[in-house]
């Protein structure tokens, strides 16, 4: 026995600790089926060439010829699992606050490498605030969201130098984003082995997509969740990305109470609760 491993597995592996991890997942992907077929969304469309990279598109109720804001979510799944198609049912209660949503997919390790995943999230940034017309959106008032691994994609779009992406894009396209349960120093999991093979880092590299270690490109609010039931190691993620984006975390941690590393996902999507409606509130004060 490896005690350090022992450690990883019971701090970072939520599949392993969380019982009925599986029965929620199928739960999801029944509920978004549901989602998908009540509101009619735009389904597969294309921001890169490659397959991964498409995205399903929400259209908020027209806002009286006003874009709508976008919230853009990304799925976790430790950047190997998973689905957009899992996560439609987040949309509904931000498409009845006036929020269209745009759910994610991108290219799962370890088939798609990391820095790669990284670069197709700017890549579908980039092209939602280029096509904010034709979507009928806000291209002002584009949020990015994302839990587990979506959080550390969404920090590191905050990392992101967007004039190195797409020619004409601003300093930052984003007004704000949300992380849920996110892990902003990857370092620890390179030791993991449920996972370390599949994510293919080495230190250097780990910390080259550790937003926890690297420079604040775009200043924008930065609300940070995590369930309160969560490990402490997920807890302390949350207080390494405050300790050194401070000026963006401002806000105080999000930490969602009877939840776990799955159920504060939930809260994400559930009107009335904190999570659900800090985001909804973020994003409405925009205006």
């Amino acid at each position: 026995m490896n005690p350090h491993n022992d450690f990883l597995e019971r701090e970072y592996n939520p599949r392993a600790t969380i019982p009925n991890g599986l029965a929620l997942f199928a739960q999801w992907q029944l509920r978004a089926g549901a989602a998908r077929e009540a509101r009619n969304p735009r389904l597969d469309l294309a921001y890169g060439d490659s397959p991964a990279e498409k995205l399903d598109y929400f259209a908020a109720p027209d806002a009286g010829g006003a874009g709508s804001p976008v919230l853009v979510f990304i799925h976790g799944g430790y950047w190997r699992a998973l689905d957009k198609a899992d996560f439609s049912w987040v949309a509904p209660p931000y498409l009845a606050a006036g929020i269209s949503v745009a759910v994610l997919n991108y290219g799962l390790a370890p088939k798609t490498a990391m820095p790669e995943i990284v670069a197709q999230v700017r890549r579908a940034i980039a092209w939602i605030h280029e096509s904010a017309d034709e979507l009928g959106a806000d291209n002002g008032r584009i949020f990015c969201s994302g839990h587990s691994a979506g959080g550390h994609l969404t920090a590191m779009m905050l990392a992101t130098d967007w004039s190195t992406v797409a020619p004409g894009l601003p300093s930052s396209p984003l007004a704000g984003a949300l992380t849920i349960s996110g892990v902003f120093d990857v370092e620890p999991l390179t030791h993991a082995e449920f996972l370390r093979h599949d994510i293919g880092l080495d230190a250097d590299a780990a910390r080259a997509l550790s937003p926890a270690f690297l420079p604040l490109q775009s200043p924008v609010p930065l609300i940070r969740a995590v369930g309160a039931l969560e490990t402490a190691e997920f807890h302390r993620q949350q207080e390494l990305i405050e300790a050194h984006w401070p000026s963006v975390c401002s806000a105080a941690l999000l930490d969602v109470p009877e939840c776990n590393h799955f159920t504060v996902c939930e809260a994400f999507a559930a009107p009335g609760n904190m999570l659900f409606e800090g985001m909804r509130a973020a994003i409405q004060c925009t205006r």
